[in-house]
């Protein structure tokens, strides 16, 4: 665990690094190399900010620490996925998931230890939230798929998805920080629309998304389009209901103009009715929007099993008669409970 006198250098702007050189009697530009060096090149230790004296980076070793994640644990699915055990500086663990496709390097990134939403169908939200993960940390998972994509499939990182352990909204500015820094030109330089935020739907964070100009792609996590029927699968429903998401949603395209992704999986007995289709489709035409219908992964045996084909055909079948563009998407990683709603620190377990 780092030194609880030691600040991570990352928490500091480069203006203040900028006001530290000063006050150690070297030269402020030092500043601007040391940036550099964090975000663009993603140094791990002051040792590899080889443009700075060997007394300058020892002085800074005295000072600050960089609390950089460390994947502990490398697990690859047969379908060429890769889940990461990822170590944090206080030892708490999340997991990132790289994703590979013929086309696309996906990386699954979370933004928070746990999750405290409690939707009844997700393994991660069985897990206590114990903390928030600040920008860096967010950051460094992007890096390490960034890295894993070059070293296993000789491909740069396409694509990054808010779809992790964690809702995002409740972490809003760290990942607001994060994604500053991944689509900088001092950071990544990743296309902001190649990233997609994934959330429960939270109505007055939506809203704040939209007023604060962001350029990403959101994503909402569904399932029904029922009031009655979404509160069973996720509270928070029930303090934030569909009349109010849709409200919100109204104000991100006014603003935006982008459309929305709903993420939903159609559940054996649950929302795999005729009824449950056409609640759907209303609730799509509120704003241009696609769907994606996503194969569920069980976490246990209960209520929550994956519907006949038939349900998902007509699923498809409606919507395509009312123009909503759907998509049906296999889960990839299965194999490591790598897929979606699956990630759940089992390796916590063996720390």
């Amino acid at each position: 665990m780092a030194e609880a006198t030691k600040k991570d250098i990352r928490q500091l702007s480069v203006e203040q690094i900028g006001e530290y050189f000063e006050s150690i009697g070297e030269k402020k530009f030092r500043a601007k190399q040391v940036d550099e060096w964090l975000w663009k090149k993603s140094a791990k230790d002051f040792d590899q900010m080889t443009n700075l004296s060997l007394s300058t980076r020892e002085q800074l070793k005295k000072d600050f620490v960089i609390n950089h994640i460390a994947v502990d644990d490398m697990q690859r699915s047969n379908d060429g996925t890769i889940k990461n055990a990822v170590k944090l500086f206080d030892g708490m663990t999340v997991e990132s998931v790289l994703i590979p496709t013929d086309k696309r390097i996906t990386a699954c990134i979370s933004s928070q230890v746990g999750c405290s939403l409690d939707c009844h169908f997700c393994a991660t939200a069985r897990l206590k939230r114990m903390r928030n993960l600040n920008p860096d940390e967010i950051y460094d998972q992007v890096v390490a798929i960034k890295e894993q994509g070059d070293q296993f499939f000789g491909r740069p990182l396409t694509n990054i998805v808010f779809m992790g352990m964690g809702e995002p909204l409740l972490n809003y500015n760290n990942v607001i920080a994060a994604i500053d820094k991944i689509t900088g030109d001092k950071g990544l330089g990743m296309s902001a629309k190649r990233i997609t935020l994934s959330t429960v739907g939270i109505p007055k964070m939506i809203k704040k998304m939209a007023d604060d100009g962001v350029k990403f792609n959101l994503a909402i996590s569904l399932h029904s389009a029922i009031d009655e029927k979404r509160s069973q699968f996720m509270p928070i429903n029930q303090s934030s209901p569909l009349d109010d998401l849709a409200d919100a949603l109204k104000h991100w395209y006014n603003i935006t103009k982008r459309k929305v992704t709903y993420e939903y999986v159609v559940w054996k007995g649950l929302n795999d009715k005729k009824e449950d289709v056409e609640a759907l489709v209303k609730f799509c035409k509120i704003i241009p929007s696609k769907v994606n219908l996503i194969e569920y992964n069980p976490i246990d045996d209960g209520e929550f099993q994956q519907a006949a084909p038939e349900a998902i055909g007509l699923y498809v079948k409606v919507l395509e008669e009312n123009d909503i563009s759907v998509t049906v998407r296999r889960s990839r990683g299965k194999d490591i409970d790598a897929a979606c709603g699956q990630l759940a620190n089992k390796s916590e377990a063996t720390n």
